[in-house]
């Protein structure tokens, strides 16, 4: 776990609706990628508030639910799905019901975890899929190619942009996380954000980490350089993740619709 005094170094990657007087910025871009292809990720989920402005990512999981993470919990109104334009979005989803892992508190301490109801069922279509979810517990190699898309900033300070971004990560291992941060909540994944520019930055939180055509990981966070940017231009430290293979008895417990 994190000592509060090291804790403060972490940025959660959460904002990026415009929110009144904040100095926050809108949309934007996941760190040295590429537009996504309009025909894959047909997965990601744009989580938005009450005035339709991107807050974080996520992903579908099942024709009721949406996975995202659990710092992500403000001021949630709807999921849009469909389009990777968020201009353009064809499915407008509200959210019915908010299950936030129970032992959650802040990203430092892990289980940044949470799945979003949808008020009606969605049906897989042309624009619209499914992403699988690991089905055993699993532990990833270092240096596993995967991808991580989202919304968010194309850089620390980042102009506002619509369309989903996706780039290549690779997984690093524990150990190597562990002596880079000092420390690490537990049942987490850390891929990018090290020795390379690639990787996610504010508005890509609770967006997948995607091996091998599976959902394994959720955005949680990368460090922080002030109280409202984190560093996304050169991460010093690995990006980290929320491991969902760690959390299979709860996504199940609440999928199959008992309370949590």
């Amino acid at each position: 776990m994190f000592a509060l005094q090291h804790f403060m170094v972490i940025h959660v990657l959460t904002f990026l609706g415009q929110n009144g007087k904040l100095p926050l910025v809108l949309g934007s871009k996941i760190i040295d990628g590429k537009i996504a292809p309009d025909n894959e990720m047909l997965y990601m989920a744009s989580v938005q508030d009450y005035r339709g402005n991107h807050v974080c990512g996520g992903f579908l999981v099942s024709e009721d639910f949406v996975m995202t993470a659990a710092h992500c919990d403000l001021n949630l109104k709807r999921v849009v799905l469909g389009n990777h334009n968020l201009t353009k979005a064809e499915k407008k989803m509200k959210i019915a019901k908010k299950y936030k892992h129970p032992n959650y508190k802040n990203v430092g301490h892990g289980y940044d975890i949470m799945l979003l109801k949808l008020s009606t069922p969605v049906q897989p279509s042309k624009r619209i899929q499914f992403i699988r979810l690991p089905f055993r517990e699993m532990t990833l190699k270092e240096n596993e190619k995967c991808q991580v898309a989202g919304w968010g900033k194309i850089n620390t300070n980042g102009s506002v942009v619509d369309d989903l971004r996706v780039v290549d990560v690779s997984v690093i291992s524990p150990q190597v996380c562990r002596e880079e941060w000092g420390g690490l909540p537990s049942k987490i994944i850390c891929a990018g954000g090290y020795k390379t520019p690639k990787g996610f930055c504010q508005g890509d939180s609770g967006g997948p980490l995607v091996c091998k055509g599976m959902a394994v990981g959720i955005v949680s966070y990368n460090r922080k350089i002030d109280k409202n940017l984190g560093q996304c231009d050169y991460p010093d430290r690995p990006n980290v993740y929320t491991d969902i293979s760690k959390h299979l008895d709860w996504i199940r417990m609440i999928l199959q619709g008992e309370k949590s």
